[in-house]
């Protein structure tokens, strides 16, 4: 007869530890099962991201924790999208919100009519019709009303905050919950001799910590998932080239952009993420086009304020592991694979995926079915979000270095052909199951890379032009009289969750 789970062993910290441990934890309020956190202070978590998307709202307000004190804990600001420069070609920019263009009329798609409106020369901009992008050109913020007046007023928001300091405040909440914290270091992982299946592991102090679950969260290095159970990885270079990312922080200048900018440059991108108390700041790239020292001569040439730190060095390689769940331990964050944080994802897979644990949570039999379809779901999420981040590169119009000529060149999955063709043919957006990023989010870069729908649907002619400018005026004038009645985003902070001086 099989038994209910009793001991859980997350192994690593960080991000990706203390979600799983908060979790945990709150699940097993009233049931008999101990959760023990292993970590190791002499090892430093990588910590690069610090953007994410609006899921994680959700994920703290499940937890029970207090918005404004954990903005004021973290040194968050808000987070409207990202704006991209430079990336159809040097001297462009549109934004990725985290809303909807426009609405539907009579039924049909908003985006047919603008690409009908288009198709007859009226140069419409689809960022001129979503009220974040609207809020987000004015550098202000307002968070949404749970009853908005219009439709068009509907919107969702993320964070940007220190990841450590997020860790940090995680690792208190689940402390004070029962969670126990062992500051170790992981010397050997000892496997059942007859199943395969994790045991214990002893740590370099002589202890034996055992379990009936294991949580991977040791990094890259997966000290268990891979190095325990060899479970595989499953390499994606051949379409992200990026492999490469140097990562520093200076002192915050000038106001708080209520959004991330992702800036192309010669051989990937640079990301600048603003705290309360300092910026974020990166360069993604490819060691195949770009050596680390003009990697880094870019990244310094183009920051302001001043370094707070000398620029710290990452290597990864684009993929995921071949199972995020094998036999009794489940990978979380970079122990399961690394897609590049073009789109702020890393944090939000960490939390996908323990909703996933927690839906399919194993008793001591570790059903094969249930292993097989977290591990299908998974697999799923992640090929749609590498196709999404595929998409960036491959639309880029860009020719003035190898890598960009390289991207528009490569050739790409299947999955993303499809959607990209569809697009083209007459403006239909595809989605398949388990998509992160919905039909606005393919649409705004369809858009902003300018990418051409061949045709338009027929019903949007059923609307004659002169009542559609009408409409579509009257949907602009409502967005602008609704933003300029906001504050900045800095105003904003500095009213509400203000965090002490660091």
């Amino acid at each position: 007869m099989p038994q209910p789970i009793k001991n859980i062993v997350i192994v690593g910290g960080g991000t990706a530890g203390w979600m799983a441990a908060a979790s945990l934890v709150k699940y097993s309020q009233g049931k008999n099962l101990s959760i023990c956190l292993i970590e190791s202070s002499q090892i430093a978590t990588v910590g690069v991201g610090e953007a994410t998307i609006p899921n994680i709202v959700e994920f703290n307000r499940t937890l029970g924790i207090d918005e404004r004190e954990l903005i004021k804990a973290t040194q968050a600001t808000f987070k409207l999208g990202i704006q991209f420069e430079d990336w159809y070609q040097q001297g462009t920019r549109f934004f990725h919100p985290f809303a909807d263009f426009g609405l539907k009329i009579d039924q049909v798609e908003f985006h047919q009519y603008i690409n009908r409106m288009n198709a007859n020369g009226y140069q419409q901009n689809i960022e001129d019709y979503c009220f974040a992008s609207v809020l987000a050109k004015k550098g202000n913020f307002a968070q949404p009303h749970p009853n908005p007046p219009s439709p068009l007023a509907d919107y969702s928001y993320a964070y940007h905050f220190d990841a450590s300091l997020y860790a940090k405040y995680l690792q208190n909440f689940s402390v004070k919950l029962g969670v126990q914290h062992i500051d170790a270091k992981v010397e050997r992982v000892n496997l059942q001799p007859d199943k395969g299946f994790i045991k214990s592991v002893s740590l370099q102090d002589g202890r034996e910590i055992a379990g009936d679950l294991f949580i991977d969260c040791s990094g890259f290095q997966g000290l268990l998932i891979e190095q325990a159970l060899h479970t595989g990885y499953e390499d994606w270079s051949q379409w992200l080239f990026c492999d490469s990312a140097l990562a520093m922080q200076t002192e915050r200048t000038g106001p708080i952009n209520p959004f991330t900018r992702s800036i192309a440059r010669d051989a990937g991108w640079q990301w600048n993420i603003p705290l309360q108390h300092r910026t974020g700041n990166g360069y993604i790239y490819s060691s195949q086009f770009q050596d680390d020292a003009a990697a880094k001569n870019i990244l310094l040439s183009n920051v302001t304020g001043k370094a707070l730190n000398e620029p710290r060095k990452l290597s990864f390689t684009p993929g995921r592991r071949k199972q995020i769940w094998n036999k009794n331990c489940f990978a979380l964050g970079l122990a399961s694979g690394f897609l590049e944080p073009l789109e702020s994802t890393s944090i939000s897979l960490v939390q996908t995926a323990i909703a996933k644990l927690l839906s399919f949570f194993p008793d001591s039999e570790f059903n094969p079915a249930d292993i097989a379809e977290v591990n299908r779901l998974h697999n799923r999420e992640m090929e749609n979000i590498r196709d999404f981040l595929i998409l960036h590169y491959k639309l880029s119009q860009r020719s003035d270095s190898e890598f960009w000529r390289q991207c528009q060149s490569m050739a790409i999955p299947e999955s993303l052909a499809h959607k990209i063709a569809l697009y083209e043919s007459r403006g239909h957006i595809v989605l398949h199951d388990n998509e992160s990023f919905q039909a606005s989010s393919w649409l705004c870069m369809y858009h902003g890379f300018k990418l051409p729908a061949h045709r338009y649907d027929p019903r949007a002619d059923n609307v004659t032009l002169a009542v559609l400018e009408q409409k579509l005026t009257q949907m602009r004038n409502n967005l602008e009289s609704i933003a300029s009645q906001t504050m900045s985003h800095q105003q904003f902070i500095q009213m509400h969750c203000q965090a002490e001086p660091l």
